[in-house]
């Protein structure tokens, strides 16, 4: 057992790929940036052992940044679009909404005005309120346009997309904000006219999956994956550079122990996850379900040294990791909850079992992420090389052949999301899949 854990211990290979992609600069969906950090990744996966490796490509929305801008008292307050906004230029009354809670939109007078909410909820508030979700509540109550301000100081407007699945660009202009210049906002403009205004490229593109695998060649597989797009703003280390840095090292370790393996083991680097899950949604479309034994799906790895896993509501999944954490003695905490915001969700909608990991945040959330902070020198290698021991391992059980998850019928899916409060979040920004 020693030998597989000193050889990843000492395993350059994933830390390589991030350094690589870190610096191919834009990375957003359907970019050229995009696609040869899908080639690097490919050449990666094969260069660790993996067999078949391959792009995928499919079509996407195309979305390319132009400017953006914030007037407020004559002064141009910083600020940068969000992905897939429209373009457009609205001057209306602004109304600082605070956290922007359901309740929040329900007891204002949102028509024809300029609305911001912040990224985050109060302490007191059970659930994450998305983005998106904060959005489409603005868009319903009949707001000309949204401003999204970021919870974490540091003077880092947040960026994020809008858009649903059946309507890939939003329907007003959105832009993004610091707390430092959402506070000013707030403080000095809450009930004075302000203009937002969106300039943005619209066409058609294309993005792609990357594939490989490891293993015997047999019907049933286990997914692990990950998400190789970023936002255009910054370097995506975090976000998810680490993640796709996690299954190539996975891939590597994985051929040390392929003799040890009783199912095939696939990596997917998803593309265009950060523009509405897309590359993973069409691959859920076009795979036998069946066929999936379990996902361990990477996105936010490496970005602090203890591990969490969404499980969904699979008991086994919660017990394998906890029984590997602790023969690792590694802190990794399960969490039961649905979590349908990353490219598990496809296919754990529809009861296929997964999970979705990454590392503890705490309050701070996504942290650095979604934002210009979100570089290379945020993330450790130690936690990389530590994280990748503790997954690989996670890996080869999720592949015995004595190991078993019972599939859950998506009416548990959807009861558990109500449950949580997740589902009419779910149903305003369109990724509600269920009859009701």
């Amino acid at each position: 057992m020693g030998d597989w854990i000193a050889e990843t211990y000492t395993s350059d290979v994933g830390w390589s790929l991030l350094t690589d992609l870190v610096d191919v600069g834009n990375r957003m969906a359907g970019s050229e940036g995009e696609r040869e950090a899908a080639a690097l990744t490919r050449d990666a996966l094969e260069a660790a052992g993996a067999r078949n490796a391959r792009l995928e490509e499919f079509d996407i929305q195309g979305w390319t940044r132009g400017s953006s801008a914030l007037d407020a008292g004559g002064a141009e307050q910083d600020c940068i679009a969000l992905p897939r906004s429209p373009s457009g230029s609205v001057a209306a009354e602004f109304v600082d909404l605070g956290y922007g809670l359901p309740e929040d939109y329900a007891e204002a007078d949102l028509d024809g005005k300029i609305v911001m909410a912040r990224s985050d909820v109060p302490s007191h508030f059970e659930r994450y309120i998305h983005r998106r979700e904060k959005y489409y509540h603005a868009v319903e109550a009949g707001a000309a346009a949204f401003v999204y301000r970021n919870h974490v100081e540091g003077c880092l407007p947040p960026t994020g997309s809008v858009g649903t699945p059946e309507d890939p660009i939003g329907d007003v202009p959105a832009v993004g904000v610091s707390n430092e210049v959402g506070a000013r906002l707030a403080r000095r403009f809450d009930g004075e006219e302000v203009t937002v205004s969106v300039e943005a490229e619209i066409d058609s593109a294309t993005s792609q999956n990357v594939h490989a695998e490891v293993g015997p060649d047999t019907d049933d597989r286990v997914l692990v994956t990950s998400h190789v797009d970023a936002h255009d703003i910054a370097e995506g280390a975090m976000d998810n550079g680490a993640g796709t840095a996690m299954v190539v090292e996975i891939a590597n370790a994985l051929a040390l122990r392929e003799d040890e393996l009783d199912a095939t083991v696939e990596f997917v680097a998803y593309g265009a996850e950060e523009v509405g899950l897309v590359g993973s949604s069409v691959d859920a479309e076009a795979r036998d379900h069946d066929s999936v034994t379990a996902i361990l799906n990477n996105d936010g790895v490496t970005r602090g040294r203890d591990l969490m896993a969404f499980t969904n509501g699979f008991d086994e999944l919660g017990d394998l990791a906890g029984g590997v954490a602790e023969r690792f003695d590694h802190p990794f905490t399960a969490n039961p909850k649905p979590a349908p915001h990353s490219d598990h969700w496809p296919f754990v909608q529809w009861g296929v079992p997964g999970y979705h990991v990454m590392s503890e945040t705490g309050e701070q959330g996504r942290g650095w992420g979604h934002t210009f902070a979100d570089t290379l020198d945020k993330v450790d290698p130690r936690d990389h090389r530590e994280q990748a021991i503790v997954l690989t391992e996670l890996a080869v059980e999720l592949a015995e052949e004595g190991f078993d998850v019972a599939r859950r019928d998506p009416d548990e899916i959807a009861a558990d999301l109500e449950r949580y409060d997740l589902a009419e979040g779910m149903q305003i920004i369109g990724d509600w899949p269920y009859d009701d």
